[in-house]
């Protein structure tokens, strides 16, 4: 009975990676099959002739190389300030007594439930008084708002399951909050700084809407952009816009597989800690 429990397990999680990965292998011999291929009758899974063209095209047209850069940019300016944010606004909960500290967190938690689309005008509204429509800037500001409520609850978390014991030890030697939270409380928190990292970047890297309504200068463009511009308005030629997708979400896979061993652990850690 165990055994056949234990297959079953097996079989459905096969069946559940296959059917994950199945988009990422369709767009990938997509990518490779010519133009003339695209649409043949019937329809082959395995191309019959396979190019690199699609590639190439991708990478060297509509400043695909430029507005990459552009989301690396955005992506990890965003990412520290994101960081520098949240961690701290995760002490400040997790360690201290202040007034209005429940009802203050329950307004900085009620932004995970807010749509970001619902936000698309009073944001826009406030970046231009700011003076940053058309810049970068609009964009780490805005991305970096958008991900403090989430990275906040996920840091509050596993700084609450560290021990308070280590805060008085820290005080018997005679320091202070800032080197608890410097030299202590971050060290010993980088499990849960893994999934806040791909979480944060897959959300930064991948914003279209934001993206589109406030930069107007072509050389300030970032990816998602490019990859909406493959699309003709009667046209559309898949093969370098699946190659032009396979190219941009290289760097999140990239970054899971370098960091998926300590993905689960830090999701978990702050509820089995302590």
């Amino acid at each position: 009975m165990r055994s056949l429990k234990t297959f079953c397990v097996y079989v459905l999680l096969v069946a559940g990676g296959v059917i994950s990965i199945y988009p990422l292998v369709y767009m990938l011999l997509t990518a490779l099959k010519p133009m003339t291929l695209l649409f043949e009758f019937p329809p082959r899974f395995l191309p019959s002739e396979m190019t690199w063209s699609n590639f190439r095209e991708a990478w060297g047209s509509q400043n695909f190389a430029l507005y990459l850069l552009n989301s690396v940019g955005v992506t990890l300016a965003s990412f520290a300030l994101i960081f520098l944010l949240s961690s701290m606004l995760a002490f400040a909960y997790s360690r201290f007594d202040f007034k209005g500290k429940g009802l203050s967190f329950a307004i900085i938690m009620g932004g995970l439930v807010i749509p970001s689309l619902t936000l698309l005008i009073p944001q826009f509204v406030l970046i231009r008084q700011l003076g940053l429509f058309d810049s970068r800037w609009g964009l780490i500001v805005v991305y970096a708002a958008g991900a403090i409520p989430f990275t906040t609850f996920l840091l509050k978390g596993f700084f609450d399951s560290i021990s308070r014991d280590i805060d008085e030890s820290v005080e018997m030697e005679g320091g202070g909050a800032w080197t608890l939270f410097a030299s202590i409380i971050l060290p010993l928190s980088k499990p849960a700084f893994v999934p806040a990292t791909i979480f944060n970047a897959l959300t930064v890297w991948e914003e279209f809407p934001w993206a589109l309504t406030i930069i107007n200068d072509p050389l300030k463009r970032t990816l998602p952009i490019a990859l909406a511009n493959f699309q003709g308005q009667y046209t559309t030629q898949w093969g370098i816009v699946f190659a032009g997708s396979l190219i941009a979400v290289l760097p999140i896979i990239l970054l899971f597989l370098l960091l998926q061993r300590y993905f689960i652990a830090g999701i978990t850690a702050g509820a089995v800690k302590g």
